[in-house]
């Protein structure tokens, strides 16, 4: 009967040491997302300061003194333009009309070398007449 007495008072023992690591887990694990919820927190504050100074510094007024006090820029008029017949001619194209593209045979090359099986150095390539 004192065994039995002894067995029992040893499981209420263990169950109570793993209750108890148990607890400790969920405690240690509640503080660190306490903790990650601080820390977004402090990250979203931020990001909200970041981006009310980036609306302070974009804003179209400011940049507009800026350019006026720093750039020796003065306002367009409509006669400033040219007219379309003053543009240069177009340079002249180097594929005749009917040829294939350079460019575009030269990429089809580069993607059929890519498709092609890769033989490393550890297996030889087999040849042509030898048996598998």
């Amino acid at each position: 009967m004192r065994i039995i007495h002894l067995l029992v008072i040893g499981a209420l023992i263990f169950a109570a040491a793993y209750v108890y690591r148990i607890k400790m887990e969920s405690t240690d694990r509640t503080e660190r997302v306490l903790r990650l919820r601080a820390q977004i927190r402090e990250e979203r504050d931020a990001i909200a300061t970041l981006q009310a100074e980036w609306a302070k510094l974009d804003s179209p007024l400011r940049l507009q003194g800026l350019a006026e006090r720093h750039l020796p820029l003065k306002p367009l008029n409509a006669n400033q333009y040219d007219a379309l017949k003053n543009l240069p001619d177009r340079p002249p194209s180097l594929v005749k009309p009917g040829e294939p593209d350079p460019i575009g045979a030269l990429v089809q090359t580069i993607e059929a070398s890519a498709d092609a099986p890769v033989t490393t150095g550890s297996i030889p390539a087999p040849s042509q007449g030898a048996p598998r």
